[in-house]
């Protein structure tokens, strides 16, 4: 696969592979370990689907300081490194029963992640960047996003394991392992990309580290303190968390408008360009990373995970399933059982015995006290990369047929058909409502392999793309500082991917909820169409495709 790429690419493959293992496995189980009554933290799906959307907002947010730090002062293998073992002693901390400790393990998480991701993807564009393999940057990109989805697909099976055999803190402990043998395999690979890991200096009009704290880091904890207070429990969005955030975004905002201002004539289009696919994109992670909230609530709630005979034996040995029994009228209803929810302003307790059986079809259930093996819900987050696994031998292979006739569409036209795409993906979820009757039956988990199938098609497009462009186009002073703006649209989209989930509960009709998120990622693929000719313009401009 990777003899005609850089002797670095397998090292950086490997590594990121590793690291994707470890925060999918978290990410799979976050949750699903928030709402458990009995050994998590026993939060409804509102409070639970508003703290996933904030941490994972943040987890992308902090790249945007890393890449910085990395690009004036640490380098990249150094930050790498640091943001490595920041993000495995987070995992490793994570499953300790306690909320401020939980809260101490997500900041982990946030500040590794920060030096972490920017700078792999920066270093992976920097290997690429000689005449000898300037030509395959795309190609390196689908294939290094093939490693992260090696490593997302097969974590939540040892993670499902681990839950069923340790408990939670079993799960999150094995992915502080997969991330630090992820560290330990990029510390050997070190000699194949030693000569691209090369700091940039200060040029004039750029604001030194120190200003850039005081001027955008300064105003964000300023801000987001004001959006936490402003309104109190009234909340101007979703939240105190996320009014904090959105709060917290525009001092970032504005210092990405400032740096288009103050670029020079020669630089501007091609920032402009990527601030505009930014923009755009933040649409997609809005809808794609429901994966971790709303679609992992259909996959516990809403999918028939009933397994029997030789699969059931199976994933049993395999730990992958457990075992749930049919009580309708017998259960005790003890304060365990139990979670308190605000309803009209008032504080009530809610039964939250986790009953596998409410909305199964008529004549299906068991009888009563009899039990049935379930496949674990965190398997579901299995099905995406298992289709990126799949199909980017693929989408490369199409890319480079295009290529050698001479008719491979620019990156922008991958990215805006990768939106495309995706939009068609949730019309298999609105089908699936309705094959449910609404949720009053469980259906078939082949409706999440197929939405899920179609939306790996838009991602393949659309994410390693997203990554590929950036290091084409930005000036080589703020090249990590760019990529932390791409993982800034990212984080402002999983933050509204969590405020679009947190309304899940609200929508009556749940074909309402995903039609709103085909509007969305339809009316993002049509603005980006629209600036299609313009883009396309830039890159030729620039002598990139």
């Amino acid at each position: 696969m990777w003899k005609k790429h850089p002797k670095a690419l397998p090292f950086l493959f490997f590594s990121e592979m590793w690291e994707r293992f470890g925060y999918y496995l978290m990410i799979g189980i976050f949750t699903l370990y928030l709402e458990d009554s009995v050994d998590g933290f026993n939060l409804n799906t509102k409070d639970s689907a508003s703290l996933y959307g904030t941490f994972i907002a943040l987890v992308f947010f902090t790249p945007f300081l890393g890449g910085l730090i990395a690009d004036r002062y640490l380098g990249y293998r150094k930050s790498i490194i640091l943001g490595g073992l920041l993000m495995g002693a987070g995992y490793c901390i994570m499953g300790i029963h306690d909320l401020n400790t939980l809260y101490i393990a997500m900041t982990l998480v946030i500040l590794g992640n920060g030096f972490f991701k920017p700078n792999i993807s920066t270093l992976l564009g920097n290997v690429y960047s000689t005449d000898q393999h300037k030509h395959q940057k795309d190609e390196g990109y689908n294939i290094f996003y093939m490693g992260i989805n090696v490593g997302a697909f097969i974590c939540n099976f040892f993670g499902a394991a681990m839950q069923n055999i340790f408990g939670w803190a079993g799960a999150f402990a094995l992915a502080g392992v997969g991330m630090f043998i992820g560290v330990i395999t990029f510390m050997v690979g070190t000699k194949h990309y030693k000569a691209y890991d090369t700091r940039k200096p200060l040029q004039p009009g750029d604001l030194p580290l120190w200003k850039i704290l005081a001027l955008v880091i300064l105003p964000c904890l300023v801000f987001g303190f004001i959006g936490w207070k402003i309104n109190g429990d009234g909340y101007i969005f979703d939240s105190n968390s996320t009014d904090a955030f959105i709060f917290a975004c525009l001092p970032v905002l504005a210092f990405y408008t400032v740096l288009l201002i103050r670029s020079n004539k020669d630089e501007r289009p091609a920032m402009g360009a990527m601030l505009s696919i930014f923009a755009v994109v933040i649409l997609f992670w809005a809808i794609f990373k429901q994966n971790g909230s709303a679609l992992n609530t259909w996959a516990n709630k809403y999918t028939e995970r009933h397994i029997s005979g030789t699969t059931a034996d199976v994933f049993s040995t395999l730990k992958q399933s457990k075992t749930v029994t049919y009580k309708p009228d017998s259960i005790i209803k003890t304060d365990a059982l139990f979670r308190k929810i605000k309803k009209d302003g008032k504080e009530i307790k809610e039964w939250a015995y986790p009953d596998y059986f409410k909305n199964m079809a008529p004549g299906t259930l068991p009888a009563e006290g009899a039990s049935i093996h379930v496949w674990a819900p965190n398997l579901s987050q299995s099905i995406n990369p298992f289709w990126v696994i799949a199909l980017t031998p693929l989408v490369v292979a199409f890319f480079t047929w295009l290529r050698r006739k001479g008719k491979e569409p620019s990156t922008p036209t991958k990215i805006a058909f990768g939106l495309l795409v995706s939009a068609l993906s949730v019309l298999v979820m609105v089908a699936a409502v309705k094959a449910g009757h609404n949720g009053a039956e469980k259906v078939s988990v082949w409706w999440l392999i197929g939405s899920y199938g179609i939306v790996t098609i838009g991602e393949l497009f659309l994410s390693p793309m997203g990554l590929s462009l950036v290091s084409k186009l930005s000036p080589v002073r703020i090249t990590s500082l760019m990529m932390g703006g791409w993982f800034l649209s990212t984080s402002i989209g999983n933050k509204l991917s969590g405020i679009l989930a947190s309304k899940w509960d609200q929508y009556d009709d749940k074909s309402s909820y995903f039609w709103l998120n085909f509007i969305l990622l339809g009316s993002a693929a049509v603005f980006l169409f629209v600036l299609l000719k313009w883009l396309n313009k830039v890159m030729k401009e620039k002598g990139v495709n």
